[in-house]
């Protein structure tokens, strides 16, 4: 028996639902009031100390101020006092050089040099089919004028600076070798930044130290691994130590490379929101793998091995990485400056995040503080992390009926930068 509703009943059933809708409407629009007033007061409260602030120092300071170098460290301060700890203020000059060094390429002779403690420029490393490379210049090399500029410690950063220049320029470097001096006429132009290194071990193990990742790094990695497979590689050995990251790009598009087909990477967002970054297609490499990690290993560097051990396609050796899994975007102002701030926290494919807690290794092999300080002078016969790595792979290999030739190979790359204590390497 079907029953009729009122029209009574249907105005009363409809003005409840409007009334529950209003309710919660206006519940929600509060919420978002309050946290803007909220938001509104705050600022109210820094604006007001910070006019109190500059009213009290520009009455009483005795000097003139700089007001470029104020607005500076007011910007600065302000991103630092955030408590990101990712977090980075970048003058104009700051954010075109940061922009250049994620770029991974350098316009110059192709040089990693820094300061010698005479003041000259010390050439650390001549990179592969450079100019630098073509005109002889040589690791030790000391620089000690470019053009008309001598090169001491009051000028170092301006010469530094002259052996960069546009694609196609010249310049003349004075260099001094075994208390010789020589002038040589160099070409600028684009050269890659050396960030990936290999080798082949023991005749079919291929080992690849990648530096960093920058925009360039991919390309030197896809070539490598795959020239690597060609000499005869069976293995592959990933040296990620004192690795601090860089572009996500770069560690995706070699991620990619290894894995098979699936999510690599996603993104969890302040609101609660989880978006994929970045899928693997269904090509991969499939040879047993390791993963040499220590605590420097951070950033891209943990992504590249916790995703290769969520698809169960490689081992890691050494000790638990940094710890950080957080996403920086860059955003430029104005005035030409930027600001590098936290965004999001990655999930590497299994979805548990490593952020503040790292990656603890398979097996764990400790290094003494002697040889974490010379890490670049250690090989297969004399670094444990690597000697265990080798194990690890080998120990797959013999189990698919593969032996080792005993053979080894030199340094594709030539050999890795070094750095001494004095000061940074820089490109150019």
């Amino acid at each position: 028996m079907n029953k009729k509703i009122s029209l009574g009943a249907t105005i009363t059933l409809m003005i409840m639902a409007a009334a529950v809708t209003f309710s919660m409407t206006m519940i929600y629009y509060m919420d978002v009031f309050n946290g803007k007033v909220y938001n509104l007061k705050e600022r109210e409260t820094m604006y007001s100390k910070l006019s109190e602030l500059d009213r009290i120092v520009r009455a009483n300071y005795i000097d003139e101020i700089d007001e470029d170098a104020l607005n500076e460290a007011l910007a600065d301060g302000y991103v630092i006092g955030t408590g990101d700890k990712y977090a980075r203020y970048f003058t104009p000059e700051e954010y075109e050089s940061y922009m250049v060094d994620l770029e991974g390429r350098v316009v110059g002779i192709g040089v990693s040099a820094q300061q010698d403690p005479s003041g000259y420029i010390l050439v650390n490393e001549v990179y592969a089919d450079s100019p630098a490379s073509m005109v002889g210049l040589q690791a030790g090399d000391l620089i000690v004028k470019v053009d008309d500029l001598d090169v001491n410690a009051e000028t170092y950063q301006q010469a530094a600076d002259a052996i960069r220049g546009e694609e196609g320029s010249k310049v003349n470097i004075t260099y001094r070798r075994e208390a010789e001096d020589t002038t040589i006429e160099v070409t600028r132009r684009k050269v890659d930044i050396p960030t990936v290194f290999s080798r082949i071990i023991d005749g079919n193990i291929g080992y690849v130290q990648v530096t960093e990742f920058n925009e360039s790094t991919a390309t030197q990695f896809s070539n490598q691994v795959d020239t690597l497979i060609g000499q005869g590689a069976q293995a592959l050995v990933f040296d990620m130590r004192n690795n601090g990251g860089g572009t996500l790009s770069s560690v995706t598009k070699m991620l990619d490379k290894l894995l098979p087909e699936g999510d690599i990477i996603s993104a969890e967002y302040k609101d609660g929101t989880v978006e994929v970054l970045a899928k693997s297609d269904e090509n991969e490499i499939d040879l047993p793998m390791v993963v040499l990690t220590n605590n420097r290993t951070a950033s891209a560097a943990e992504l590249f091995t916790q995703a290769l051990r969520d698809y169960g396609k490689a081992k890691s050796v050494g000790v638990t990485t940094y710890g950080k899994g957080t996403m920086q975007t860059v955003k430029k102002l104005n005035d030409g400056s930027a600001v590098n701030v936290t965004v999001a926290r990655y999930l590497p494919p299994s979805g548990v995040s490593y952020d503040g807690e790292g990656i603890k290794p398979d097996y764990e092999v400790e290094l003494t503080a002697d040889m974490e300080a010379n890490l670049e002078n250690l090989d297969e016969t004399t670094d444990p992390q690597l000697k265990k790595a080798l194990e690890v792979v080998v120990s797959s290999l013999r189990g698919e009926g593969i032996e080792p030739s005993g053979e080894v190979s030199q340094p594709e790359s030539g050999e890795v930068s070094q750095q001494s204590a004095e000061g940074e390497s820089t490109a150019a």
